[in-house]
């Protein structure tokens, strides 16, 4: 099950560069045909989903290489190193449209050809929202950060964009030609916040962040009612490493217990995690009840 959800987040990752492409070519269409910085920083936002596109490729690829002698957790922090990447990326954009923004106000334009223009933007725009749905979708189904990355940097460019398309418009329309510039430098600022935050977010997976509350609450649950013999367990850790979920903890059973009996309680338990969470590595430390802490989980 897990190799074809490696297999469907490739794919699905292919399909993002191909999207990222297309958008690219209508929104520099769309800038071409007006002349529009707004439109502009909308293109040059496109660049850097086509960089994060590719990056969000190579990772997946790289995290569906199954465990080695150097890698013996694997390879799916890969996937985290192309979430920071793509954040870099939106941060230079971002720097790269504010600089352009302050030309044009300097020396403003006016924008050409806008009907044609924000068709065409339009259009790209709504290829850019149908497809970051799926992306989270897919991202949340097979727990890939790099898809939802990739999901969360395209919506936020689909906001930006609906801004700048109703900004150009307003500018034909009224002939103010500031408001270009203006939400150029807006769209600039909004992706620099959504760049920063998505660094914020893969650093965490970087930097071994436990699993979320209702995550932990279904893992002691499961624990709880599938650990029957034993007396509880306790110093439950938790981590996620891209779409794998390490849990580890130590299960306490009667003193005299076999290891054959304790073992079969730790097989039934890794079972009913495994059920219940897809990707869970699982370490579970046997001790006697003299090791009882008297908190944790206790068994049902």
């Amino acid at each position: 099950m897990l190799a074809a959800s490696l297999n469907r987040t490739f794919r699905v990752a292919i399909g993002s560069l191909g999207i990222a492409l297309a958008v690219l070519a209508l929104k520099f269409g769309a800038w071409w045909l007006t002349g529009s910085v707004a439109l502009f920083a909308d293109a040059l936002e496109s660049v850097v989903n086509v960089a994060a596109a590719l990056a969000a490729l190579l990772a997946v690829r790289l995290a569906a290489v199954p465990p080695d002698a150097n890698h013996p957790y694997g390879h799916t922090k890969a996937e985290y190193i192309s979430a920071v990447l793509e954040g870099v990326l939106i941060v230079v954009a971002a720097l790269v449209i504010l600089h352009e923004a302050w030309a044009v106000f300097l020396a403003p334009r006016v924008p050409q050809h806008a009907p044609l223009g924000l068709a065409v933007s339009a259009v790209a725009t709504l290829l850019n929202f149908l497809w970051a749905r799926m992306l989270f979708r897919e991202g949340r189904k097979g727990r890939s950060p790099a898809l939802l990355a990739d999901g969360k940097h395209l919506m936020a460019d689909v906001v930006t964009s609906i801004g700048v398309l109703l900004g150009v418009a307003g500018v034909a329309l009224t002939g103010q030609l500031w408001l270009d510039p203006l939400l150029a430098a807006v769209t600039a600022l909004n992706i620099l916040w959504s760049g920063g935050r998505l660094v914020r977010d893969s650093v965490s997976g970087l930097m071994d962040e436990a699993v979320d509350a209702e995550l932990l609450g279904r893992i002691r649950a499961a624990v709880s009612a599938h650990a029957a013999g034993a007396i509880e367990a306790h110093d439950l850790r938790t981590r996620h490493a891209g779409r794998l979920i390490f849990i580890q903890f130590h299960l306490v059973v009667p003193g005299g217990m076999t290891v054959d009996a304790a073992h079969e309680i730790c097989d039934r338990v890794e079972a009913a995690l495994k059920s219940e969470i897809e990707g869970a590595i699982i370490t579970i430390h046997v001790e006697p009840e003299g090791k009882a802490k008297h908190h944790g989980v206790l068994v049902l």
